[in-house]
């Protein structure tokens, strides 16, 4: 059975990750996608590792390979104007466009919907862009540590008022292009259902940094309700709700209900100070945090994450193993479950990557194929798709158009 978008042509004008994950996501459900490079030197996520064996190669670049599954890769000069005028002869047949070209960028190419709807009334544009189109900051290129920021996720992970001396902290990876890539293909399949009901496409604007600003659990309530900044490191009003450290890693503790104290009190052989007036509930727990994880620290230091794990899960207390990628990689669950998949391309040989989350009963999540090699399928493309001859395609070669 054939994917569950697999009547969707895309046409992908990418860089790194949120325009990349946003239609990696809808061609591992089966929809067609084509993604444009530049000639030379392609995405720039070809320079990031990790690589096998530590060597640079724009072939082997696991973010990549990760972002890039099930397209067909072309590399085409959208600055030039022949280059243009082939992007719009593969939006002309296309459903729809996703980008991440920046709106400066777009200004100057002239990649603007307008345009595009000219070559294609139904088209659907998806537009992934840092700050949006509108807004003192539409011209304002970002990073990912730039729009973390912005969204205010990093000061969450700062020490806050009570440890001024930590410092702001982004969380690791490309996480702000991941958020806009995920609300880009929301967006997109939902444009896409519009379009079949109305019978004409439109424009979906994704900002990334609102992307990230929508994500924060409670941290805008916490003020007006209850006077708190929330922070990684500020008092909670529940306790014990932290992680500590076991003899062979990190454990989270979760003791939000009393009855859940109490087993786990009767876990650790009822010490006496447990029947301390400072800890006789959790709110009162959540005030004398300082003294009570003095006493919790050195007693969980001597268990393992897995049997303290288990022995709190039997007396159903939610703490919960904190998982190194090893873990992850290691997972009888997820082994059980097929998340891992592997895969096979034709430089950066076979290799196990993160699959769907998801799974359909009818029209399969699927790995067709491998991310594709630098403009690997140029002549498929342009020549028997487009039409374009030979000679012409040596000629935009020679001209840097493809």
């Amino acid at each position: 059975m054939a994917g569950a978008l697999s009547s969707l042509k895309i046409v992908e004008v990418g860089e790194m990750v949120s325009a990349p994950y946003c239609s990696k996501l809808l061609a591992d459900m089966g929809a067609e996608v084509v993604k444009i490079e530049r000639p030379g030197a392609g995405d720039r996520a070809r320079t990031r590792g990790p690589f096998p064996g530590d060597i640079a190669h724009p072939d082997k670049s696991g973010l990549f390979l990760y972002l890039n599954t099930n397209k067909r890769g072309v590399t085409l000069d959208i600055t030039q104007p022949e280059g243009f005028e082939i992007l719009e002869k593969l939006v002309a047949d296309a459903d729809i466009l996703i980008h991440n070209v920046t709106p400066p960028d777009m200004d100057r190419v002239g990649l603007t919907y307008q345009r595009m709807r000219r070559a294609n009334p139904k088209l659907i544009m998806t537009s992934i862009l840092p700050f949006g189109l509108t807004g003192p900051y539409r011209n304002y290129r970002a990073e990912d540590l730039t729009i973390w920021c912005a969204g205010g996720l990093c000061v969450l992970n700062g020490g806050g008022p009570d440890f001024p001396q930590l410092p702001p902290l982004k969380t690791a990876g490309q996480q702000a292009g991941y958020q806009g890539g995920a609300h880009g293909a929301t967006a997109t399949v939902a444009a896409a259902f519009a379009q079949l009901r109305d019978g004409t496409g439109q424009h979906v604007e994704v900002s990334v940094q609102e992307s990230v600003a929508s994500i924060p659990e409670m941290t805008f309530e916490y003020w007006p309700y209850m006077k708190m900044i929330a922070t990684r490191l500020g008092q909670k009003p529940l306790a014990p709700v932290a992680p500590m450290l076991c003899k062979d890693g990190f454990i989270f503790l979760c003791c939000i209900e009393e009855h859940q104290w109490r087993s786990f009190v009767e876990i650790m052989g009822n010490p006496e100070w447990a029947e301390e007036e400072i800890f006789k509930d959790r709110l009162i727990r959540a005030v004398n945090w300082d003294a009570l994880k003095v006493l919790l620290e050195p007693w969980v230091a001597q268990q393992t994450v897995l049997d303290l794990y288990r022995k709190a899960q039997a007396r159903r207390v939610p703490f919960a193993p904190v998982s190194t990628m090893g873990d992850l990689l290691n997972s009888e669950h997820l082994k059980a479950r097929g998340f891992f998949v592997e895969i096979a391309q034709p430089v950066a040989g076979t290799h196990w990557y993160p699959g769907a989350p998801l799974k359909y009963a009818r029209t399969p999540w699927e790995i067709r194929r491998p991310a594709p090699t630098l403009g690997q399928h140029n002549a498929e493309v342009f020549g028997k798709q487009l039409g374009l001859s030979q000679a012409r395609l040596d000629e935009l070669k020679r001209k840097g158009v493809i």
